[in-house]
């Protein structure tokens, strides 16, 4: 109770606050390349219920059927400004919207598609799905260069389902476990850190 009140309450000060920060991306993202501001993807929240969570658009409009959801390296589909919003994390930011509706958390499991969802296994899949997903967890910030690694792989689909998708299921069960409202403050100060470190 007290974990979603502070969720409720942070992400409405947060948008209000950051108000000025959305406009000036929102226009950013129009002027840069032809599409809507807002990306929406079908991911996969608390008990296995569907949502589609808000970011700001990063990639061209024909991204989707350009690759798989996962984003390698320097990925081409990437726009001009979609680099600069994605090196500071500032496409994350609409989640707050997600957030203040209660499909996700500050702090909670990153929320997967369903096609990777699909590769859980049966016991980490009740596990990590029995909270909110969240905007920032432990696993994210061990994998703030997930794309870099992926670039050295022969198949980085199946690099991720088979070696850091594991990695992150085990951390994203340990957060399930033992997670607290002291403990989500600790993560999303070492999340604003990583962010300003970049």
């Amino acid at each position: 109770m007290a974990k979603r009140m502070f969720d409720a309450i942070a992400s409405a000060l947060g948008l209000l606050l950051l108000a000025p920060v959305l406009l000036a991306v929102a226009i950013a993202v129009r002027l840069d390349s032809p599409g809507p501001v807002f990306f929406r993807q079908e991911r996969v929240g608390r008990g296995g219920r569907t949502f589609r969570i808000h970011k700001f658009r990063t990639m061209h409009v024909d991204a989707p059927s350009q690759g798989p959801p996962i984003t390698v390296g320097v990925d081409p589909r990437i726009t001009r400004v979609g680099h600069v919003l994605r090196d500071h994390r500032l496409d994350e930011l609409p989640q707050l919207i997600d957030v203040l509706w209660g499909d996700m958390s500050l702090v909670g499991p990153r929320p997967e598609v369903p096609r990777y969802v699909e590769h859980y296994p049966p016991e980490m899949r009740a596990k990590v799905l029995s909270v909110r997903p969240g905007i920032t967890d432990p696993a994210s910030l061990e994998h703030l260069d997930e794309a870099t690694l992926l670039a050295s792989a022969s198949d980085p689909e199946r690099e991720y389902v088979q070696v850091i998708l594991p990695r992150k299921l085990a951390l994203q069960a340990d957060y399930a476990a033992r997670a607290t409202l002291a403990s989500d403050l600790k993560v999303i100060a070492r999340t604003l850190r990583a962010v300003w470190g970049r």
